[in-house]
């Protein structure tokens, strides 16, 4: 497992490195997916976006990039589960982002299995393809949710990992993974770990996206939320994209150990609640839901990210503070609602 000194790397030398790279992003459909590929689309990589496979002719929110970006892509549809098609979609690939995984906290409950063999094994498949055809570097994607409730805040690398969920169990599982690539094969893997990223294109599986559609959406009337006294660190997902790519490019980063990226400051939900209520005009009344609840002891009650390896290794900062990313975030729910509300009223008229 490589060891090395940590020179920063310049965003410039970063730009010029990825123009007419071959790179492989699983989980390109996806929310940070998407963000990742558009950025590294800008910066002149040639992309394969990998999304997972349906029947609806449909790559999730790649289908919501620009046209003439999207033409730059190599479009694929398959799943990491399959090692053969991983096999065939790694081919010729000079760097790899290791995205897809099941990511929902509240259905690993009720379907452990599959983020077993989504998260697990999937990352095995591509870990294996990876090294397979010795592929340059390969980042594998964690979350700040192995950790579990800190024990000591900020969170550093050398926490403690705590599987409070079938979701964070499955992905410390991962991790390992890459972890023993790195030392067993010497396979160029290092891991990212995103604490609470938001933005743009989120599922309404997380609180921001879920907080702001209420807010924002006349259909409703209260705005529904679970535990408010939890504490997490929100970092914008253009930050986050950002790390992506100055991990997967910066000449001397230590394989098979993870590197935090977060924001490095930490509210309360309802410290959230508050902010977004003032930045929307909102003045719907807050009610608490049971089905928003986890489970007492799966509960992950803080989380605060220390970024400083990652910082020290590659010269990543965060950009975006909380308030300016939920701007970001309100114009885009407000478009997009707008959007709905248009069709809506053309179908009534037709």
């Amino acid at each position: 497992m490589a060891n090395r000194a940590t020179p920063i790397f310049e965003a410039q030398e970063q730009a010029l490195a990825y123009r007419d790279l071959k790179v492989l992003v699983t989980g390109a459909d996806g929310f940070i997916g998407s963000h990742l590929v558009e950025l590294l689309v800008k910066e002149g990589a040639k992309v394969t976006a990998l999304a997972c496979y349906n029947s609806f002719d449909a790559y999730g929110w790649l289908d919501d990039l620009p046209g003439a970006l999207r033409d730059e892509l190599v479009l694929r549809r398959g799943d990491v589960r399959d090692p053969a098609f991983m096999r065939s979609v790694m081919r010729g690939q000079d760097t790899v982002f290791h995205l897809a995984a099941l990511i929902a906290i509240p259905h690993s409950y009720v379907a452990a299995q599959s983020y077993v063999e989504t998260n697990v094994i999937g990352t095995l498949n591509v870990l294996e393809a990876a090294r397979d055809f010795g592929v340059r570097r390969m980042i594998h994607t964690s979350t700040s949710e192995v950790y579990g409730s800190a024990q000591t805040m900020p969170i550093t690398e050398e926490h403690p990992l705590q599987g409070q969920s079938p979701y964070s169990a499955s992905k410390i599982g991962a991790d390992m993974m890459a972890e023993a690539f790195a030392r067993s094969f010497e396979l160029p893997v290092a891991i990212l770990r995103p604490f609470n990223t938001f933005g743009p294109r989120q599922s309404e599986r997380a609180v921001i996206p879920s907080v702001l559609r209420q807010m924002l959406d006349p259909a409703c009337e209260t705005i529904e939320v679970g535990d408010t006294s939890t504490v997490r660190d929100f970092t914008f997902v253009g930050d986050t994209a950002r790390a992506f790519l100055a991990l997967g490019m910066a000449p001397a980063i230590s394989f098979g150990q993870p590197y935090n990226a977060g924001n490095g400051s930490a509210v309360s939900v309802g410290e959230l609640l508050d902010i977004a209520t003032e930045l929307t005009g909102c003045s719907k009344p807050v009610r608490h839901a049971p089905a928003r609840m986890r489970p007492d002891k799966s509960e992950v009650r803080a989380l605060l990210a220390d970024s400083s390896r990652l910082t020290a290794s590659t010269g990543w900062r965060p950009a975006t503070n909380l308030q300016e990313g939920l701007l970001h975030t309100i114009a885009w729910w407000r478009d997009r609602l707008g959007r709905s509300l248009i069709r809506k009223q053309s179908g009534f008229m037709i």
